[in-house]
């Protein structure tokens, strides 16, 4: 098994490395372009993956085929590579916002194709990853590209038609933890706390809050319970949140997201 990763920025980067370094694909079956010399030069010297210039030499050389380019350029590299792509390669697209129907039509002809929409926390290995499969697409492949995204974070398999909403829920949402990290921050320096300090307390409040979601598997709403004392300083907190319409601001925010999503897939 072959694996091709066209582009080398952050997020293939962190696609690649996170599956080299958590052992789910080896060296010696990836290959990687990017017209990024020094980009490559670092990847080689790191991992000793096999690295080209040309796009055409991965595309007709990979089993499964990652496009890690943004949006504004996925069509340019599908016209460069679509006669180079063989019959059964798996295609791996995580440009934001191009639908299955919009990539397959750029190909013109048929493809197995995965998109995907992840996240900027992979870079750290904590990445959210959603993936829509076409009908071409066998488990056993889906299977393949989940275990990836499974090595350096989460990955889950959706509708496409919830693209959207996954985009607004965790493609755009560390933007909204990153601001209520440094809010928080801000009220703690408030407080006394050099700036410093008070992102560490923040940031690792919210991290293991994540987790406790996560690995006991409870209801939010039951672990903020938990923290809410009777006449304690917490529930005083959350009641100026919802006097200042916390959580309805999170859904409108969310909702404008998800409605932008739709307007750049319509592109």
């Amino acid at each position: 098994m072959k694996y091709g990763f066209i582009g080398n920025g952050n997020m293939g980067r962190a696609i690649l490395c996170g599956a080299l370094d958590n052992k789910v694909i080896n060296a010696s079956q990836v290959i990687v372009s990017d017209i990024d010399a020094e980009g490559l030069e670092w990847l080689k010297g790191k991992y000793a993956v096999q690295t080209t210039s040309d796009n055409k030499i991965t595309a007709v050389n990979s089993n499964v085929l990652f496009l890690c380019v943004k949006p504004q350029y996925i069509y340019s590299v599908i016209d460069e590579i679509k006669d180079s792509v063989a019959e059964n390669t798996l295609i791996v697209s995580i440009a934001a916002g191009q639908s299955i129907e919009m990539l397959t039509n750029a190909f013109g002809k048929k493809i197995k194709l995965i998109r995907v929409m992840p996240n900027t926390p992979a870079l750290v290995g904590e990445g959210m990853a959603a993936l829509s499969p076409n009908e071409n697409v066998s488990d056993k492949e889906t299977e393949i590209v989940l275990n990836i995204f499974n090595s350096f974070g989460k990955g889950s398999v959706v509708a496409e038609n919830l693209m959207d909403a996954v985009t607004a829920v965790s493609g755009s949402s560390p933007a909204y933890a990153f601001m209520m990290i440094e809010a928080m921050a801000d009220a703690a320096v408030i407080g006394g706390m050099p700036r410093k300090q008070a992102y560490l307390f923040a940031a690792q409040a919210v991290l293991g809050s994540a987790k406790m979601v996560i690995e006991t598997g409870l209801h939010p709403g039951v672990l903020k319970d938990m923290v809410c004392s009777p006449a304690g300083t917490t529930i005083d907190a959350t009641a100026s949140l919802e006097k200042n319409g916390f959580r309805s601001s999170i859904i409108e925010a969310m909702k404008d997201c998800m409605e932008k999503s739709k307007e750049l897939g319509k592109k």
